[in-house]
Order: structure tokens, then sequence, then C-alpha cells
């Protein structure tokens, strides 16, 4: 039986995987600071044998290296994620929590031990064409910078993978509503109303089951997959921000969206990704973004106090 440590698992991506991971019999147990009062979305893992839950700090080593000690698998997710949230948090805080604790974490392993980091596209900056692996990394965001980083500390072990994630979306227990589907979807919902800046921006999606079924899929491959680093999404996911409105508003007509250049996106997130690499090994996304946007609509419903589910 694997043992399987997750951290950060109590976030958006976390709350997802774990019902994955232990649904296979994997010995699971989340490290995490629960610093968003998250802690409620683990209640229902609780009951079974094969899950434990550590709390503790991912920059506290001596947490880390106990945690870490007999694990097989480590899922690192522990971060600030998110410009707004590391902004707001300041760079040392940012880089503390997403570059030095990965080192921590990393000096605390042995070579045996397979680490997947749940890295970020906003690590390539403004790009002009196709973005592939191979594109040079020029993180313009405080969040990008500490992300990139992080990668390379990441990366400097053999027995490692990293995945640079399209923009998640999608209903997770520990909802978000501050991406950018999921905002939308919500203001299209509650307000009938939004601003867009920079609509022509093309960006790139993947639903949140899809991003958590890729560190499945990473474990299942590690042989193949040690050592690399994979965009993750999918060639069928790339939109402008309008054509998402516009599928927005196929799903809820009485919305209306402003097109206007207000603001921006300081990660200059406006190309076309290529998912071939993690394509050719067999991984594929399964749920399309009209999915996605009818289950957030679903979920918003059920949603009292928004400014519970934002990281920033």
């Amino acid at each position: 039986m694997k043992r399987v440590l997750v951290t950060g698992g109590a976030g958006y991506v976390g709350t997802t995987l774990l019902p994955m991971l232990l649904s296979r019999g994997y010995e699971v147990t989340v490290l995490d600071s629960l610093m968003f009062d998250n802690g409620d979305k683990l209640i229902p893992f609780i009951s079974k044998e094969n899950f434990n839950f550590v709390k503790g700090d991912i920059r506290d080593a001596d947490v880390v290296k106990k945690v870490v000690k007999d694990k097989d698998v480590i899922i690192h997710l522990a971060a600030l994620v998110g410009f707004p949230l590391c902004r707001e948090k300041g760079y040392k805080e940012s880089y503390d929590v997403n570059t030095a604790a990965t080192k921590i974490l990393v000096d605390s392993l042995n070579d045996e031990q397979f680490l997947l980091f749940g890295s970020t596209g906003s690590n390539y900056g403004e790009v002009i064409g196709l973005c592939t692996e191979e594109t040079p990394l020029n993180p313009l965001s405080i969040y990008g910078e500490t992300k990139t980083e992080a990668e390379r500390i990441v990366m400097s072990r053999k027995n490692s993978t990293a995945f640079r994630f399209a923009t998640a979306f999608g209903v997770s227990p520990r909802m978000r509503l501050d991406l950018l589907v999921n905002d939308l979807t919500n203001k299209a919902m509650t307000q009938s109303y939004a601003v867009i800046y920079e609509s022509h921006f093309l960006r790139t999606f993947i639903h949140i089951r899809d991003l958590a079924r890729s560190f499945i899929f990473g474990i299942d491959n590690q042989e193949e997959m040690a050592s690399n680093v994979y965009n993750a999404g999918s060639n069928r996911m790339n939109f402008t921000k309008k054509e998402l409105c516009q599928m927005i508003n196929k799903k809820v007509p009485s919305a209306y969206f402003h097109y206007a250049d207000i603001a921006e996106d300081i990660d200059k997130r406006n190309y076309k990704v290529s998912y071939d690499k993690i394509a050719n090994l067999g991984f594929k996304t399964t749920i399309g973004m009209e999915e996605g946007i009818e289950e957030i609509k679903k979920c918003i419903s059920l949603i009292q106090n928004n400014l519970k589910y934002a990281n920033a």
C-alpha cells in the first residue's frame, strides 16, 4: 500500500484529490496549517482508517521532516496561490511559503521518494506564439516568481515531476469563487453583470477534477514522468475571455458582460498552450467548459457567504 503525503491538502485541489487517493486504498496524510479556516472540509475523511491529518506549517522544518519520513509519494500543493493573495501577503511571506518551504521539503526527502509538484502556467509570463514546456520562463508577478523558483528547486532532484497547470475551474469541497470561470459564473448568477478587461486575452483552463486526476496519472506513470515538467490541461480548452463570457451567457442569458480595459493581468496570460507532451503519454481531460459552468451554477445556490470562498 502506497503511503502518500499531501501538503496543503485541505485546499481547493487537495479536497478534490483526497477521495481519489483514498479510493485506491492508499494511506493518505494531509499536512495543512488551515490558514483559510477550512478544516471542516476534511471532516468527511476522518472516519477513513487510511486517512491521517497533521496540522502544521510547511515552513516548519521539524514538522516537515517528521511527516515525510515514511512516505512513498509526496504531492506538494501547499502554497500562497494567485497573484492577488501574494500581493496581499507581500514578497517575504510569499517567498517563505512558496519557495523557501519547498526547499525545506526537498531537503527532507530521500532519493526513493517520488515528489509531485503543483506548479503554474503563471511561470511563463508574457509569451508570443504557442507555449510549450520548452518556452523560457519569465514570471512577472510575485506569485509567478516564487513558484518558478520553487519549481526549479523541485526539479533539481531526479525523482520529481512538476505540472504547470492551466487555470482551474469547477466545484470543489473547498470552493473558490476568485478563479476566473467560477468568479464570472458567480457574478452572472448573483449580480447579472460583470466588467471584463482584456477580453481578447487567450486563456487556458482545466477542470478541478481533471487537475486532481493528473496527480493520479503521475503516480501511475512515475517511471516515465519522473524528472519531467508537464503543461497540464487540454488543447481543446484554450479560450479568449470573451468566448468564455459567451459560454456563460448561454447558461445565464440574463447576465450582461461589459467589455472595458479597466485593469490588466499582471501575469500577462495571453497565449495558446500546447498539452501534447502529457497527452502523448495518455492523459486526457474529461470535463468540458460548458459542463463545468453548469455545475458551478448549481453550486452558487448553496453559497450564502461569497467572501468565504476566495483566497484573497
